[in-house]
């Protein structure tokens, strides 16, 4: 088709477009209305950092929606350090405007203080994220059978509960975490060693349409999970969950299970992402409500 005197504009999503975001979502990804209208919606709750979009972009040509990306833009703490990442998501454009992607790009990645996050990069789009400046820091995932590990040290696990209150070992912020996650319909866990908390965030998930697995979304290091698999995975069993899945690079020392090379997670910018950290990614925010036909089956 003719692109001459085409009006191109890349611009953040506002609520008056919510309706035509949704119909573009309809359209490039499968689900229906209903869920796409609750993702919005919890993007619209999501503590946004000032300057960055409340949802994302959005490609129009002619005023006409073609193409737009979902941004899950949050600051963190970590380190002592409070560090800004963005998680880039749904990512669509008309095929007939796919000329103009890079404009709706430039504009999603400009914010050079802040890591950008692609954890469902599909294969056709790797050499694209090269170009963009994307590195990979996760090759693959461990699926582990947590429970079957017997030597573990003395802890009490338990579910996040609205009276928790903060404190030196779990501090405000990460506890709001905990409390998001759970809200988002995650389990969210402390396991208590001593007089020390360690949080846990795991997204129940359904593979292959009958296995019931827990992913795990949050920890402080893959070293807790791995000292604590043992009552982690025995709390998650009794609760219809025998298997958790983790990123990886590789099989994982100390948990029985198996590794496969799937779903790539790429970075851009100043931090290079933990592994286990998922935290207020689309598996969280997003992925909780996808039926099963959408988004949880790999």
């Amino acid at each position: 088709m003719p692109f001459r005197g085409l009006r191109v504009r890349c611009r953040q999503i506002r609520d008056d477009v919510r309706r035509a975001i949704v119909n573009l979502l309809l359209k490039s990804f499968r689900g229906d209305p209903g869920f796409w209208h609750a993702a919005l919606d919890r993007l619209a709750e999501h503590a946004t950092p000032p300057g960055f979009p409340k949802y994302g972009y959005l490609l129009e040509v002619n005023d006409v929606p073609v193409g737009m990306l979902l941004l899950i833009s949050s600051s963190l703490r970590e380190g002592g350090e409070t560090k800004l990442r963005c998680h880039v998501s749904s990512w669509t454009v008309w095929p007939a405007f796919r000329t103009y992607a890079t404009f709706l790009a430039t504009q999603a990645l400009k914010h050079k203080e802040a890591t950008y996050v692609n954890i469902s990069a599909i294969p056709e789009t790797v050499d694209i994220l090269g170009a963009q400046g994307f590195t990979r820091y996760c090759t693959g995932r461990f699926t582990a059978v947590p429970a079957l590990k017997l030597r573990s040290p003395r802890v009490r696990v338990a579910a996040v509960t609205a009276d928790m209150r903060p404190g030196d070992d779990l501090p405000p912020d990460e506890l709001v975490l905990l409390v998001n996650h759970a809200s988002y319909g995650c389990i969210s866990l402390v396991a208590t060693e001593g007089d020390r908390r360690i949080p846990f965030v795991f997204e129940p998930m359904t593979r292959f349409r009958v296995v019931r697995t827990a992913y795990l979304v949050y920890c402080r290091s893959i070293d807790d999970f791995v000292r604590l698999a043992g009552p982690l995975g025995r709390f998650l069993a009794k609760r219809g969950y025998p298997f958790v899945a983790l990123d990886a690079i590789g099989p994982v020392p100390g948990l029985i299970g198996r590794y496969a090379d799937a779903t790539p997670r790429y970075f851009k910018g100043p931090d290079r992402p933990r592994l286990g950290d998922l935290a207020y990614s689309e598996r969280g925010v997003l992925g909780l409500t996808f039926p099963p036909s959408v988004g949880l089956e790999e």
